[in-house]
């Protein structure tokens, strides 16, 4: 099972941090994607961490801006988010799947390319 939480009201430029708790695995088994869904777009891959050296992998529209982190011992991984801008507002969402890589997170991966999701957790940036 997966459970982000972490979401909120933010204005524009100021930070937040998303958090994944994992369970029934562990982290080194599988890598951990963060995905996000504004209404009326497709869900996107933002960021991935793989499971086991935890390179970490960002789409073009968050690089620089968010940074993903894992803590093995707490089963938990982290989705740094700065420098907000109104087009973050989403609902964000963390899945794994053992056989995705996380260079196809951040690009082209879909809802069917994941196993697991956790329900999501929202993120509302104002202007």
């Amino acid at each position: 099972q997966l459970q982000a939480s972490g979401g909120g009201l933010v204005q524009a430029g100021q930070s937040l941090t998303l958090s994944c708790e994992v369970s029934g695995f562990t982290l080194d088994d599988y890598p951990i994607g963060w995905f996000r869904q504004a209404p009326g777009m497709e869900r996107e891959g933002v960021s991935c961490i793989s499971s086991s050296d935890g390179s970490t992998y960002y789409s073009d529209s968050v690089k620089g801006r968010f940074t993903i982190s894992k803590n093995n011992a707490k089963n938990t991984v982290y989705l740094q988010m700065d420098s907000l801008k109104p087009e973050d507002t989403a609902k964000y969402y963390c899945a794994t799947d053992r056989y995705t890589s996380c260079q196809v997170v951040v690009t082209t991966a879909t809802y069917n390319d994941m196993d697991y999701w956790g329900k999501g957790t929202l993120v509302t940036v104002s202007s």
